[in-house]
């Protein structure tokens, strides 16, 4: 694998990796058998590497595209998942997730960070998938999270930690003004 990636210049833990395996429909990461890569360089019309590397623009491509990102990230979950287990361990995890989600969502640091202090040994597939959906939807700020929502309890817990971290931390104030209506606001809100 290592000399593929060398010819086509890419590094192996690149995710435009990830994206040809999901166009090869790669069962196991790390390689690719024969049917795999005869199956996958045909749909993808490519004979020879130099064809190859010039569909690495057109494979980059389609991480910005919504459908076939949503499609790569859930094929993700299965290509990094042992085979005997149902679940993705929690390094495998935060690594696909900082891979797929780490470029382009705001809350991921802060996510990696509340997975790795959790009593979670792992993500099942109904946490990864709702993970996606969490980042595209849920502001940064989670106003506008719904508590009675149907998120897996992971997503509830992760809410509600980041919520009391950002509460533990005083404001931060730019001038006596907004000081003075912050404090009024605050004292009304007390009464």
């Amino acid at each position: 694998m290592e000399k593929f990636c060398e010819d086509i210049c890419v590094e192996p833990e690149n995710i435009i990796m990830l994206v040809l395996a999901w166009h090869l429909e790669a069962a196991k990461m790390g390689y690719f058998t024969k049917d795999e890569w005869l199956g996958g360089m045909t749909v993808l019309e490519c004979d020879c590497t130099e064809r190859l590397k010039g569909k690495l623009d057109y494979l980059r491509s389609e991480l910005n595209d919504a459908v076939a990102f949503k499609n790569i990230y859930r094929y993700a979950f299965d290509f990094a998942r042992d085979t005997n287990q149902r679940s993705l361990d929690m390094d495998t995890a935060t690594s696909m997730l900082a891979l797929l989600l780490g470029r382009t969502w705001h809350l991921f640091p802060v996510f990696h960070q509340f997975l790795e202090q959790s009593k979670y040994k792992g993500l099942n597939k109904d946490q990864w998938y709702n993970v996606l959906e969490f980042s595209r939807t849920i502001n940064t700020d989670l106003s506008n999270y719904d508590e009675d929502g149907a998120w897996p309890v992971l997503l509830d817990e992760f809410v509600e930690w980041q919520k009391t971290r950002s509460a533990s931390r005083l404001p931060y104030i730019t001038n006596k003004r907004e000081g003075e209506r912050k404090l009024t606001a605050e004292t009304k809100q007390l009464t």
